[in-house]
């Protein structure tokens, strides 16, 4: 995902959120659904891009497939600066061999149109496409351009495409641009809430001597005879713009079947030649990561586009059917444990953690980037599952509650809607721990298991607000957890159980939060002991075996205690 990743060290994450933003209208436009984006619908992205490795430049078009879901003529398409269109042809689209408006047909069968009432504001282009067509109609933009695209500097975090050289001196390409967007290097629109809903293919001429690795699956190579080769692959699923990435370089390929929920799944791995040994070796951790969040979230949710690893020339990234892998073939955070409690070096974070984000991020994705905590905090919480699934239940709880020195609490989890911000980085650690507190107050397994997976299963291959997600979670547990979430997620205080002990009595309240939060709580004085506190002082009698006992929160709740005076 992202502006501050799944793979920020502790020491670099949240320089510019602790000032306060000034949007500006260009946020706005890329943020927001206008009046020029409403109305059509995207079904499909068909891309073709030809980079030159030495002038860093890449040339290309896209086919724009939409739909007309309201009357309008002018359409926002995205493509930031320095890159520029060169010509948009508005074309007829068939469906499934058919036009959806019949009227339509004989008219728009032969619709071949250059359009030339187009405009440029900054990172976006206003395109006039001459007629309100009917609504249900389907058409397409043939859109032609070229530039130097912005270097990514530090990927992913500082995104854009990459121009490296492997270790033999081979160019090695690929691009990073969640946050940044995909209008990064192609034209699109690029907003979360708006994913192809047909899918999208990517071709990429390259030199014959490199190999061109894509989403989903190898559809078509051609020679062209001319010492280049165009590689095409395609997805037929929805897919989140920013996912869709070319990665060039001498890679070879490896396989193997994973017998899963729904059946056999075709499982990819693409690694530079002289990584094959070890890429063998550590890639073996896919299945078994596969096999966990299959029982923890539900069956993998692109079986028809398949499962790769893709080795990259940055850390790693989401990227559907396609996961960008640059973990060195080691353990734990480029050999680091980030919980400190020893798990997350039995296990490689770059598998676990962007595979996680095929189930939240890909299959259930936010529509805001505000929203971001959907997938950041539900894949840092996937970390937690994988270490319970492999090495027990405490095991889990040590590297969740290992984890919470990384949180911040700086500004809030949520960011601002509208204007294309996450909020506070917070949203990994923080998030996984608020749905770890979720799970210990549902108490039953089984019960958080289902919802996991009913996330998946009710929200598949849809864009959803947090508001729907809280709601599911809520109705689902037969809890009503909405002051749990304005806490953790809109607020940065961290609630204090604060309590009294008295020879045969405990009094106790929470303070340091919202008005109305109710967060249940187990305790231990003496025994286990299930409290439902309030902001308003209760007090509880207890028999004689609570005399003296010490009094503690069990360590498995995101929260504080101080005893009052």
């Amino acid at each position: 995902m992202l502006l501050w990743s799944a793979f920020f060290l502790t020491t670099t994450h949240g320089q510019v959120l602790h000032k306060q933003e000034v949007f500006t209208h260009q946020d706005t436009l890329r943020g927001s659904l206008n009046a020029e984006r409403t109305w059509w619908d995207v079904v499909r992205y068909d891309i073709t891009v030809k980079p030159d490795y030495n002038n860093k430049t890449i040339t290309g078009s896209v086919v724009l497939t939409f739909k007309v879901i309201a009357p309008g003529k002018i359409m926002q398409v995205d493509l930031q600066e320095p890159m520029e269109i060169d010509s948009v042809i508005l074309q007829a689209e068939r469906y499934n061999n058919t036009f959806v408006s019949p009227a339509e047909a004989a008219e728009t069968a032969t619709l071949h149109l250059p359009l030339k009432k187009i405009s440029r504001e900054g990172k976006v282009y206003h395109i006039e496409i001459g007629k309100k067509f009917p609504v249900q109609s389907y058409l397409s933009l043939l859109i032609a351009y070229h530039g130097k695209p912005r270097e990514a500097t530090r990927p992913p975090w500082d995104g854009g495409w990459i121009w490296k050289k492997d270790a033999n001196g081979n160019p090695w390409m690929s691009v990073a641009c969640q946050g940044l967007g995909a209008s990064v290097w192609y034209p699109c629109k690029d907003i979360q809430s708006d994913e192809p809903d047909n899918g999208a293919s990517l071709t990429m001429i390259v030199a014959d001597t490199l190999v061109a690795v894509g989403n989903g699956r190898l559809k078509e190579k051609k020679n062209n005879q001319d010492g280049t080769t165009a590689w095409t692959w395609q997805v037929v699923n929805p897919i989140n713009n920013y996912n869709i990435i070319p990665y060039i370089g001498k890679y070879v390929n490896f396989t193997e079947t994973f017998e899963g929920e729904k059946g056999k799944l075709d499982c990819s791995y693409w690694v530079l030649d002289y990584n094959k040994e070890k890429a063998t070796a550590q890639f073996k951790q896919a299945a078994l990561m596969l096999k966990c969040f299959e029982y923890w979230f539900g069956p993998y949710p692109f079986y028809e586009d398949s499962y790769k690893l893709v080795e990259s020339p940055h850390l790693g990234m989401e990227h559907q059917s396609a996961v960008a892998y640059g973990n060195k073939f080691q353990n734990g955070y480029l050999g680091r444990d980030l919980s400190g409690s020893g798990w997350g070096l039995k296990w490689d974070f770059i598998i676990v953690h962007e595979s996680g984000h095929e189930w939240f991020a890909n299959n259930v994705t936010s529509k805001d980037l505000a929203d971001m905590w959907l997938h950041e905090g539900f894949t840092n919480y996937s970390e937690t599952l994988f270490t319970d699934c492999q090495y027990g239940t405490e095991a889990g709880n040590d590297y969740v509650t290992g984890t919470r020195k990384n949180i911040k609490n700086d500004i809030p989890i949520i960011g601002a809607y509208g204007v294309n911000r996450e909020g506070s980085g917070d949203m990994y650690y923080k998030g996984g721990n608020l749905l770890h507190t979720i799970r210990q107050v549902i108490n039953n397994d089984s019960t958080f298991r289902s919802i996991l997976r009913g996330l998946n299963k009710t929200f598949y291959h849809q864009t959803v607000s947090t508001g729907e997600v809280e709601n599911f979670i809520s109705k689902s547990a037969g809890v009503d957890f909405s002051k749990v979430f304005d806490q953790y997620l809109r607020n940065t205080q961290i609630p204090v159980l604060e309590y009294k002990a008295g020879d045969h009595s405990l009094s106790y309240r929470w303070t340091n939060c919202i008005n109305g939060f109710n967060l249940p709580v187990k305790v231990y004085a003496g025994k286990e002991i299930w409290l439902k506190p309030t902001t308003a002082w209760q007090t509880q009698s207890f028999a004689d075996w609570y005399v003296g006992k010490d009094f503690k929160v069990d360590r498995n709740f995101y929260v504080n205690t101080k005893k009052a005076d």
